[in-house]
């Protein structure tokens, strides 16, 4: 399986996910972009499928349903059947709850694309308030192999970086990934997000001096994570 990343709006990132013949579209507001792709490529779009059901995710499903006759699965349903089907493979599907209460993970063939779970760079807003469940979605993603490669829902690279500089101004692996930043395929792996992630980072000697320097609470894991997450 391979994976095509597009851009739509100002900072969307929409997904096609593809074998020889078939292909499923994530996120899919780029529509004429996908929709080209797939046209170009031979490929059938088997599947219509989100990250969440945020409008800005879900902006191009109806239109590409009604384009390429897609089957539509919701985000709840993937995480319950704990994947999908695509010619004889499985893409994983792991519920990641915290942003959204429906939040998912797609992963396969080594990558993961995280939606607006983890970010390049920072966890995702917890707009259910859940900061717990949040956490615990952060802390299985970081179960996977450190060469595990980030594919976000949004390309907040550059507004990100300029936040982890304000927590750990003396880290230097924030300039170092900006190096990389690549605007055109907006990709992290774990191990970049261990060096420069200050959300991740929430049990690091050095993040945990920093808080407490601001008078942050960093008796817990729990604690660590919510003061990392107020001041980004």
């Amino acid at each position: 399986m391979n994976i095509q990343q597009f851009r739509y709006g100002a900072d969307n990132l929409a997904y096609v996910i593809y074998g020889n013949k078939e292909a499923v579209a994530v996120d899919p507001g780029a529509v004429n972009d996908i929709l080209s792709f797939v046209r170009d490529r031979g490929l059938s779009l088997e599947y219509v499928v989100n990250t969440h059901t945020h409008p800005d995710h879900t902006t191009g499903n109806q239109k590409l349903m009604d384009k390429t006759g897609a089957e539509y699965i919701e985000p709840k349903q993937l995480a319950q059947n704990q994947g999908l089907p695509l010619e004889g493979e499985t893409i994983k599907v792991y519920a990641t709850p915290g942003h959204t209460r429906d939040s998912v993970v797609f992963h396969f063939n080594g990558a993961l694309v995280t939606g607006d779970t983890l970010f390049v760079g920072k966890a995702g807003k917890c707009m259910t308030g859940d900061f717990n469940a949040l956490l615990e979605s952060l802390k299985f993603l970081m179960s996977f192999p450190e060469d595990t490669v980030i594919y976000p829902g949004h390309d907040y690279v550059e507004e990100y970086m300029d936040t982890a500089k304000t927590v750990e101004p003396d880290n230097p692996a924030i300039n170092d990934f900006l190096k990389k930043y690549f605007p055109d395929h907006v990709v992290s792996t774990l191990a970049d997000e261990y060096q420069m992630n200050p959300t991740l980072r929430f049990n690091r000697p050095e993040l945990i001096e920093k808080l407490k320097e601001r008078g942050l609470s960093v008796e817990t894991e729990l604690d660590r994570f919510r003061s990392v997450m107020w001041i980004v």
